[in-house]
């Protein structure tokens, strides 16, 4: 089938098939990679996007359920040609280790900080609990968001 549906600004038009994920949808026939793919069972937020302005794991939204709506990944958040301040955070404060779980991060950091400009550090915590790292023990992702929020 095909499908309509805008992705970081930009209207598109692919074909999918019924039981297509939206995840595979973004990596595999749009080209956009950022978003990784992990458990495919919505555990790990690797895959965190906006659609229509609300955080989801694209692995858990099918392709067609998308249709005519609007979805912002990691690499749509560039401003004007510049890092979002989210990713320019996670880059200053060291934040990343393999980078398997950062765009996920990123995202559900942005929205965080869309929502709220000056977070708790339980609502930090709250909000990424959704997005699981190997790596680290979240310190200086925790560093990463405070570094972000205080540039808002």
């Amino acid at each position: 089938m095909r499908i309509q549906l805008t992705v970081n600004g930009e209207a598109r038009e692919t074909e999918v098939w019924p039981g297509e994920s939206l995840l595979y949808m973004l990596r595999e026939r749009l080209g956009l990679p950022g978003s990784k793919n992990a458990c495919e069972q919505g555990e790990c937020g690797s895959c965190s996007v906006l659609l229509d302005g609300t955080l989801v794991c694209a692995c858990l939204v099918l392709a067609g359920q998308v249709e005519g709506h609007d979805v912002v990944t990691v690499e749509g958040l560039v401003e004007d040609g510049r890092l979002h301040r989210v990713q320019e955070a996670f880059v200053e404060a060291g934040a990343v280790q393999c980078g398997f779980c950062t765009p996920g991060l990123v995202v559900a950091t942005a929205d965080l900080l869309a929502h709220n400009p000056e977070p708790s550090e339980y609502e930090i915590r709250e909000a990424l609990s959704g997005n699981l790292c190997r790596c680290t023990g979240y310190a200086k992702i925790f560093d990463a968001v405070r570094l972000a929020a205080g540039r808002a």
